[in-house]
């Protein structure tokens, strides 16, 4: 199976890719209040830096994966999260940190860090697996390193 990610060099892409990405190291490291101080300062539009920020990461300095944030959508039902857990255990997932929101309209928002240098396969395929268990409703990928 192919996986939807590609690595890319640079050079080949529109600029606003790369300023995007230093859009958002100047909001992560304080040095941007906000994405429109960050925007102006990078040289972009709100909107491209909203429009691409989900989808655009840099690699660190190892270029190697080693930590993944993944966003959840959990119909509010017992096990679910366990069985979320468990599949990102048997995948090779080491997780980090959970955040769980209470559940609103019977559907919880969870947010798991996980370490992923050791997961079997790609996390294209991590985040398939998390899809296809029954009470999930929404698997995004937020961050990679």
């Amino acid at each position: 199976m192919l996986s939807k990610y590609l690595l890319v060099d640079k050079q080949i892409l529109p600029s606003y890719y790369e300023k995007v990405i230093e859009a958002k190291s100047l909001i992560s490291s304080g040095k941007a209040k906000d994405v429109s101080e960050a925007s102006k300062m990078v040289g972009i539009s709100r909107s491209t830096y909203y429009k691409y920020k989900d989808y655009v990461f840099a690699p660190n300095s190892d270029t190697e994966c080693r930590k993944a944030v993944i966003s959840f959508t959990l119909y509010h039902k017992s096990g679910i999260l366990s069985e979320v857990l468990n599949t990102l255990s048997t995948k090779g997932a080491n997780i980090l940190t959970i955040t769980q929101n209470l559940p609103v309209n019977k559907r919880a928002h969870v947010v798991v860090s996980t370490d992923v240098s050791s997961v079997v396969g790609d996390i294209n395929t991590l985040t398939e697996a998390l899809n296809q268990i029954d009470g999930v409703s929404h698997v995004k990928l937020l961050a990679i390193e």
